[in-house]
């Protein structure tokens, strides 16, 4: 469990195949900051860019880690094959404050960057969402995107001859957010993960039964 609070940039330094299949997955060298695997043992789990994953080697002298991926992660995330900064997280403690909001690791969707520009102070950042996940973001609410827990701005979807093509989302960076993660290396077309609320997908669950006993007493 995660909260969203980025608490380190790192950077994937190399990236090995564990096989020669499009059906194997990848091992990642992960350069971390100074001191941030000092808590750190084998089976730990950090979020990279929002994606959960297990510490499969570590040395703190020279602030490294692995990671292994799995081809099915590989396929439903985004950014964690190429070389470049990497948001960090690690796992949630009892104890710990839960600063942004309830964060699993698991990508729910890619998104693409379509407008990411200096307002002010701070930077206007526009997602286009997959249409699988339009029901889920809704103004004011919580999203995170690579690994970051961010409050919604705006909501505008997208229709072609009726159907919906995808929601588009608008979130306000404030300057500790662009200097303090990888996001203020993003431009227009870059590919982001996606998690929505925890909260979101029990609500439409509960919809969605609800309406099949509606329709169905008998189930």
């Amino acid at each position: 469990m995660f909260t969203g609070i980025i608490t380190g940039v790192g950077r994937i330094t190399a990236v090995h195949d564990l096989g020669s299949s499009f059906q194997h997955g990848k091992r990642l060298t992960i350069q971390a900051p100074a001191g941030y695997l000092s808590d750190v043992g084998l089976g730990d789990s950090i979020a990279l860019n929002g994606a959960c994953m297990t510490v499969t080697s570590f040395d703190i002298l020279t602030h490294q880690f692995t990671i292994d991926i799995s081809a099915e992660s590989l396929a439903r995330t985004s950014g964690l094959t190429e070389l470049g900064s990497v948001n960090l997280e690690k796992a949630l403690r009892a104890n710990d404050r839960l600063g942004g909001h309830i964060v699993s690791g698991h990508v729910d969707g890619i998104g693409h960057v379509s407008h990411f520009a200096q307002v002010g102070e701070s930077w206007e950042l526009r997602i286009a969402a997959p249409v699988a996940l339009a029901k889920y973001l809704a103004y004011k609410g919580s999203i995170t995107v690579n690994g970051v827990s961010l409050t919604v701005n705006h909501v505008q979807d997208h229709q072609d001859s009726g159907a919906l093509q995808n929601s588009e989302i608008s979130i306000n960076l404030i300057p500790h957010t662009v200097e303090n993660t990888a996001l203020g290396s993003l431009k227009t077309g870059s590919a982001v993960n996606l998690e929505i609320d925890t909260v979101a997908r029990y609500v439409e669950r509960m919809l969605h039964v609800e309406k099949l006993l509606e329709t169905n007493p008998a189930v």
